[in-house]
């Protein structure tokens, strides 16, 4: 009987917390101590976590729809994600790079080495997200649902990105340091290289469109025209999952805005700095981590205050928790010792392949590939060969998970 007002109460409640971190970024950045990127970095968080809650933007459930359910629609969100985002890129790297043919590189763009240990990253990677049942940006987001196995799969990241700073000497002297930079620009220019990328990205989309088995929640009934209500607003920004080419094109407008502003969209590099920071302070760590303070990505640095991509975390999982509180999605999901463990021992999956492979689905996946990178085509399709090989083989099921 009171499912309306209650229903209305939370919509208020999420427009509050994220009013409440519009007035945060204001303060952040009016302060003694103003960060100049810190406000930034937070509303971009923000508006990121909204689109990947309200779109469903998680990587390993839409890979797990596709190949079990053959329903790949889905998918077009990343497809549309990279495509506009390469659009963006490319004309950014035209302002500052106007020769991609030379010897430098677009700044701070997320180009990494194609070596075997990137393979060997994306391929823990999948893994780790078939295990815990996402990856970091979803465990991140859905953390906001109440889905609380998310939390042994982060700290399982933790525990990863501490291994993989143990193993990352022997991985840069015997591979990382002889591996080439390869990036389409220098033997296509900005132009080839767009067309090249949208040109495989539209064969991707229609493909995916071709092997879509529809259920009966695609489709949408269309409805006389009238005046919209307030609950028909609340419909549509907290409540109705947004389409698949919405929000990839706002996750790709995102990245465009966040290279722009700040640094490539990344979810990875406070995450790794914790990990980092603890171990340094207590003189755990290799004397020397060679190279890694010089590599493009989500690279991890030694701090003790928050890092701008600490801010675009914490815009990231308060405003996804905001929307899923408004749109009634919010239910706490218990996990049980069984997948608790199997999301801790995915985590750490999780953690060391983004160390080992700079970044993760949206630090190399996402803005690695809008940045003509093969790297990040690299990953790209490792990581879908072995969430595809880790479904086949049931990992995801593991203890009723």
């Amino acid at each position: 009987m009171n499912r309306p007002a209650n229903s209305l109460r939370m919509m208020w409640v999420s427009i509050a917390v994220l009013v409440a971190l519009i007035v945060a970024a204001f303060w952040l950045g009016n302060g003694e101590t103003a960060d100049p990127q810190g406000p930034i970095s937070l509303l971009l968080g923000a508006s990121l976590g909204v689109a990947f809650e309200r779109g469903r933007f998680c990587f390993f459930c839409l890979y797990r729809e596709a190949f079990e359910e053959r329903r790949t629609r889905p998918l077009l969100s990343i497809v549309t994600a990279l495509a506009v985002g390469a659009v963006g890129y490319a004309l950014m790297f035209g302002l500052y790079l106007p020769n991609p043919k030379g010897e430098g590189l677009p700044p701070a763009a997320h180009i990494s080495p194609v070596s075997l240990p990137l393979i060997a990253g994306a391929f823990a990677f999948g893994i780790g997200m078939v295990l815990s049942g996402a990856c970091i940006s979803g465990h991140l987001y859905r953390i906001g649902q109440g889905y609380l196995r998310a939390v042994p799969a982060l700290i399982g990241s933790l525990i990863g990105f501490g291994l993989g700073f143990f193993t990352w000497n022997t991985l840069y002297l015997e591979q990382v340091s002889e591996s080439p930079l390869l990036w389409l620009p220098r033997w296509l220019g900005y132009s080839g290289s767009l067309v090249l990328t949208l040109g495989v990205l539209a064969v991707l989309a229609w493909l995916l469109l071709r092997w879509h088995s529809p259920t009966d929640g695609d489709g949408a009934t269309a409805s006389p025209f009238r005046i919209a209500t307030g609950d028909d607003v609340r419909q549509l920004l907290l409540v109705r999952r947004w389409s698949p080419v919405a929000t990839g094109a706002i996750v790709g407008a995102i990245g465009v805005a966040a290279y722009l502003r700040t640094t490539p969209l990344g979810v990875t590099s406070q995450l790794s700095t914790i990990s980092r920071s603890v171990l340094d302070s207590r003189g755990a760590l290799p004397d020397v981590l060679h190279g890694i303070d010089m590599m493009r990505g989500c690279v991890a640095v030694v701090s003790s205050t928050i890092t701008n991509n600490g801010w675009l975390v914490i815009g990231f999982v308060v405003a996804s928790t905001a929307v899923a509180v408004g749109g009634g999605r919010f239910k706490v999901q218990m996990p049980t010792i069984g997948n608790a463990l199997t999301a801790l021992v995915g985590g750490v999956l999780l953690g060391w392949g983004s160390l080992t492979a700079l970044g993760c689905t949206v630090g190399v996946l996402l803005s690695g590939t809008q940045a003509f990178a093969v790297s990040g085509v690299v990953f790209l399709v490792v990581v879908t060969f072995a969430v595809w090989l880790g479904t086949r083989m049931k990992l995801h099921r593991l203890f009723g998970a």
